[in-house]
Parts: C-alpha cells; structure tokens; sequence
C-alpha cells in the first residue's frame, strides 16, 4: 500500500506539472487561452471587461483561440498558475501541496514583486503604479512637500506615520514587507476579512486604522468614490511595473503576449483603454506614458 501510495503521488505531481507547462503551441492546439484575473481597480471589472481582460481578449483572438477568464484572488492567483500552494513570509515565497492549475497567464493589475519573480516571468511593463499613504480628509497631516527625489520623499512619509496604526494586506502588493514597514514597531492592522483591495478604504473611514497603503490605479477610482473623504499624503514605494505573469515554463507564450503588447501600443488600442478605464492618471506617471507614441 505504501508503493501504491507513492506511486500515486508521483503520477499526481507529474500531472500538475505537465498541466502547468503549457506554453503557446500547446494552448493553441487545446484553442483555449485561460486567464486569471481578480475583480480589481477597473483591470477585471467582474462584468467581463476590464483594462487587462480588454488587452487578454484581444491577445486570444490575436493567437487564434477562445478565451475564458478564470476569476481567482491575490492570495491563490500564483497557486492556479503553477499548481502550487504559495505564500509569503517576510517578503519571501514559500512553496505547499499541489494545487489545481486553473490558468495560463495572470493579468490583473499585478505588481512586479522579488517573490512573485523568483516563481513567474512578467511580460513587458503593462501599466505603472506606485503605493501610497492615504488617510482621512479630516486627519492633521499635511500631505508632504515634493523634494525632488522620490527617497527622500517615502522617508519622509513614513514618518508620518509614528505611532499610529496602518492598514495593510500581506501577499499582495500592499503588503508590508515588500516596503520595509515590518519590524519597525509600526502599529500594524491586516485587513483579512477578505482579498478584495477594494475594501482597504472603507475599512480606514469606519476607524479599523488611522491610516491605510493604497496603489495609484485603485487610488483613480477611489478618490471619484470617496471625494472629500480621502487625502494622499505621499509616496511609500518606488515606481512599480505592473505586468501580465506566466509559468517559466512558457516563455514563447510570453513572447507572443509582448508583441501583442508592442502592437496596440503603437496603434494608438492601448491609449484607447488607458482613457477609457483611467482618466487622469497620465498625470501621475507622464514619463512612463511619454514613451508609448501611437503610430500617426
């Protein structure tokens, strides 16, 4: 039995990982391109739009097969690539049991950290972003003063912080860790009612924290939905890269994925989604956007 039982168990690792390697010529002769994507900041709506699912419909029908979107959550969404549990500790990933492999790319507004590049390859930069503090429009502090240098610029915002508690969601890119916040005898609150960004706001205006992290494209949205509520005070990361994510094992599919990228770059699609799902936000990142020129 105890053969038997090993046995078994390697035929079942075996077969998440021949799930898990599917690459470009595979999917095309499967004719069926799955995408995993979390309701999340306009780029997966839930209403079978969205900024990413828009660009992945469009990739599917450019490599000639159906598409299906998979809906997951930041804290499985590795997991139904690979076909391995993940999660984070101290900023690092740490692989558990096999998993259904559910996908075969994520595309979701999803921020190019260490330990999600240690496990995917990320296509070319898909849209920016950056983590910012945000508190309440009634609370004393004053939003910094630019000064120049964006370092200086997050020391100076995370002193505002002091004593007071923060707002954060661990393995998601408000995740403490991945900004040098943990063990700094920060007041931090892990929101964990449930994976949904969306919810960091409303948790800080009903009091559960003084102060929340929120990225600029969820940022767009919820200052429209909270106007007058809400006031950013300044920058806690650097500039990210937020990208589409897939298996090492499918570099040509990747590849493909960045051509298709390239391609509606230069025709002018992608500005057309940018406008349409985040009016305004070429202001906050005029340098990464300067860069994209639809062709005339």
């Amino acid at each position: 039995m105890g053969l038997r039982r090993l046995f078994a168990l390697a035929v079942l690792c075996l077969s998440v990982a021949a799930a898990g390697a599917a690459d470009l010529a595979e999917i095309k002769a499967r004719g069926e391109l799955r995408h995993l994507g979390i309701r999340y900041a306009n780029f997966v709506t839930g209403a079978g739009d969205g900024f990413d699912a828009e660009i992945v419909q469009g990739f599917a029908r450019h490599i000639g097969v159906r598409y299906r979107l998979v809906y997951s959550d930041f804290y499985s969404v590795v997991g139904d690539l690979i076909g391995r549990s993940v999660r984070v500790e101290g900023g690092k990933a740490v692989l558990g049991a096999a998993v259904p492999q559910r996908g075969d790319m994520i595309a979701t507004g999803f921020t190019r950290l260490a330990w999600r590049e240690a496990l995917l390859n990320f296509s070319d930069p898909v849209f920016p972003s950056q983590v910012l503090l945000v508190t309440r429009s009634e609370a004393p502090e004053r939003p910094i003063k630019p000064s120049g240098t964006i370092a200086a610029d997050i020391k100076a915002t995370r002193q505002l912080i002091g004593k007071k508690s923060l707002l954060v969601m661990e393995g998601t890119c408000l995740d403490p860790a991945s900004y040098g916040l943990r063990g700094m005898g920060l007041d931090l609150r892990s929101y964990t009612r449930s994976t949904n960004l969306n919810e960091m706001v409303p948790a800080m205006l009903n009091r559960e924290a003084y102060f929340t992290l929120l990225d600029v494209p969820d940022l767009i949205i919820d200052l429209r939905r909270w106007s007058g509520k809400i006031k950013v005070l300044g920058p806690i990361s650097d500039h990210q890269v937020l990208a589409a994510a897939f298996l090492k094992e499918a570099p040509a599919l990747r590849d493909a994925y960045n051509a298709y990228l390239r391609g509606i770059k230069a025709d002018g699609s992608y500005d057309r989604l940018v406008d349409k799902y985040y009016p305004g936000v070429r202001t906050y990142f005029p340098e990464f956007f300067s860069k994209i020129r639809p062709a005339k």
